[in-house]
C-alpha cells in the first residue's frame, strides 16, 4: 500500500514557476515508477510527465516538454515536478500517481496507475 500527498500547488503569473512534490509513505517507494497528471475543469484528466524508480527514464505529454521537469528523491520518497514557463493552459488540478513496477513510466503515459494522490490546485494568470 502506498499513500500519496501532493502540494506545491498555488496561484502563479503566466511566465512563472512552481514547484509540485508529492511524499509517499512505504517502504517501497523505490519500487514504484511515478508519475504526475492534471485536470482542468470540464476536461479529462491527462498525463503530465513520468520517471522510471532509478531516475533514469523519463517521459513528458508534448504540451509540458521543455517547461517541466519531473525528478524523484528515493531517499526522501518524493517525487517532484518543477513546472517553468506557465501559461494559462496549465492550470488545473495535478495529481501524482505511482505504477508497479518501478519501469512503468509507458503504463503511467497511458493513465494507468495504482495509487493517485489528492491533488494540488495549481491557477495561473494572464
Amino acid at each position: 500500500q502506498v499513500q500519496l500527498v501532493d502540494s506545491g500547488g498555488g496561484l502563479v503569473q503566466a511566465g512563472g514557476s512552481l514547484r509540485l512534490s508529492c511524499a509517499a509513505s512505504g517502504r517501497t517507494f523505490s519500487s514504484y515508477a511515478m508519475g504526475w497528471f492534471r485536470q482542468a475543469p470540464g476536461k479529462e484528466r491527462e498525463f503530465v510527465a513520468a520517471i522510471s524508480w532509478t531516475g533514469g527514464s523519463t517521459v513528458y505529454a508534448d504540451s509540458v516538454k521543455g517547461r517541466f521537469t519531473i525528478a524523484r528523491d528515493n531517499a526522501k520518497n518524493t517525487v517532484y515536478l518543477q513546472m517553468n514557463s506557465l501559461k494559462p493552459e496549465d492550470a488545473a488540478v495535478y495529481y501524482c500517481a505511482a505504477k508497479y513496477p518501478g519501469r512503468s513510466v509507458g503504463s503511467l503515459g497511458r493513465g494507468e496507475a495504482d495509487y493517485w494522490g489528492q491533488g494540488t490546485q495549481v491557477t495561473v494568470s494572464s
